[in-house]
């Protein structure tokens, strides 16, 4: 099958899954909205609010299970006791310069922040409550300054936005310990124009918003209804703003994805989690932490290693997603070491190899071995970005499934530069690669086929 038909296949299910989304978009103006987000392919995640002040430990006690945001709920802390959170919080150590190059060094395009997380406290200085930065002894709004440097550094800024609210009298699912607990009915519609009005500021105040990433909506006291209300408010004030499919109904749990086509979101959210396959045709985006928790814990040193991470950054692109890792930055206002160190990292990787995964489709290959592949269409060729892993003992890397002309292919060393021999067979393509792999993580062999090929077997 050539490359081009497999592609054609891809876009007519994308207009089809993705139909009730696009409010009569055509392909090409839907394409052009998604054009940056589906070029990107790796972005910063920023879980930061007033809960990095425990840092997953209350009273002394470490909270009893889950990440460091959720330590009200898990620990079914009264809403008055956790508001006074509020004095303590002054990040005077938070430099948004210094976080927006450490994404840029990284490798990473766009940033999203919890602008307001499931305990409502807000990160600007919002006219619709009390309860944000602007109440704190810090006092500063923290979202301007990060969307300075956004511009200055070319990054786009997204702000993730919760839709459940713990602090807010008239959220519709009553506890004990949340802010409406004393309101004998709260009122969903009271609370969703205080919500709108926040999400105006948001993208009124803070120059081209890239993404709106919301959270929260599996409580019962959102609905579908709600979620196409929600929907079509903000592409009204923005009909350029990409919206997650977390504003409605359909997620699919842990893995994501919406149930059909009935549901709103530009693209599914997987958590935690990296697809066996991926999803042909429909725009997706893994969100992961780089330890347990996604807000500063103290107590979690459970880091993925480098290689983990850029190993996931690969794994995802080859099956046509991006990958949103997270950082939760301390109280003070700091980027934790080992998330710093790890970044790093994998900027110096991506810096020679970033070719490989920005503007990616993903591979049409039957699995392989050694690695995985990215794709890259061209106007007069086609590029296979091969990720070899595991550096072979027999010095030639196998390429299953690809079939081409035995003259219309160049391969070489992407970080080196440096020419390879390759050889084609009937029903696949065999590299001379050396005894030596120029990087212990992923060596990536670039491919590049001029004129027609087919590929043999299933993906």
């Amino acid at each position: 099958m050539a490359f081009k038909r497999i592609m054609m296949t891809a876009l007519a299910s994308v207009i089809l899954l993705l139909s009730h989304s696009t409010f009569g978009e055509s392909a090409e103006e839907r394409d052009a909205r998604m054009e940056w987000w589906r070029e990107a392919r790796f972005g910063l995640f920023i879980h930061w609010g007033i809960y990095a002040i425990p840092a997953g430990e209350w009273e002394g006690k470490p909270t009893v299970k889950g990440g460091a945001e959720w330590i009200q709920s898990k620990d079914k802390i009264p809403a008055a006791e956790y508001a006074q959170l509020i004095d303590q919080f002054n990040p005077i150590q938070y430099d948004a310069d210094d976080w927006v190059q450490l994404a840029k060094q990284a490798g990473m395009q766009y940033i999203v922040i919890t602008s307001k997380h499931h305990d409502g406290f807000c990160l600007w200085d919002s006219a619709q409550t009390e309860w944000d930065v602007a109440s704190t002894p810090y006092k500063k709004d923290l979202l301007k300054p990060l969307a300075e440097a956004c511009r200055k550094y070319g990054i786009k800024l997204c702000f993730y936005h919760s839709i459940m609210d713990w602090k807010h009298p008239d959220y519709g699912v009553k506890k004990d310990w949340r802010g409406n607990a004393d309101n004998p009915t709260p009122d969903m519609d009271v609370y969703t124009t205080y919500m709108k009005a926040q999400l105006k500021e948001l993208l009124s105040e803070y120059g081209d918003i890239g993404v709106l990433w919301f959270d929260g909506e599996w409580e019962d006291a959102w609905t579908h209804e709600r979620g196409i209300d929600l929907d079509d408010y903000l592409r009204g004030i923005d009909p350029s703003l990409i919206i997650n499919n977390r504003v409605d109904k359909g997620r699919q749990g842990m893995k994501g994805m919406n149930k059909d086509g009935s549901f709103r979101g530009d693209f599914g959210t997987p958590e935690q989690e990296i697809p066996h396959t991926g999803f042909p045709g429909v725009d997706w985006e893994s969100c992961m932490t780089m330890n347990k928790s996604w807000g500063y814990k103290v107590s979690d040193q459970n880091w993925k290693s480098t290689e983990k991470l850029i190993r996931n950054l690969v794994d995802i692109a080859s099956k046509g997603g991006n990958y949103l890792l997270n950082v939760g930055p301390t109280a003070e206002g700091l980027i934790p070491a080992p998330s710093v160190e790890r970044l790093q990292a994998m900027g110096a990787w991506m810096k020679p190899n970033g070719e490989s995964i920005y503007g990616t489709v993903a591979s049409p290959l039957p699995e392989l071995s050694w690695g995985r592949c990215t794709v890259k269409n061209e106007a007069h060729s086609t590029v296979f970005y091969l990720h070899v892993f595991q550096w072979p003992e027999n010095e030639k890397v196998t390429v299953p499934g690809l079939k081409i002309n035995p003259t219309g292919a160049e391969a070489s060393l992407l970080a080196t530069g440096k020419s390879l021999k390759w050889t084609p067979a009937e029903d696949h393509l065999q590299i001379e690669v050396g005894p030596l792999a120029p990087d212990p993580i992923d060596s990536v062999i670039k491919l590049t086929v001029k004129g027609p090929f087919e590929i043999k077997g299933t993906h």
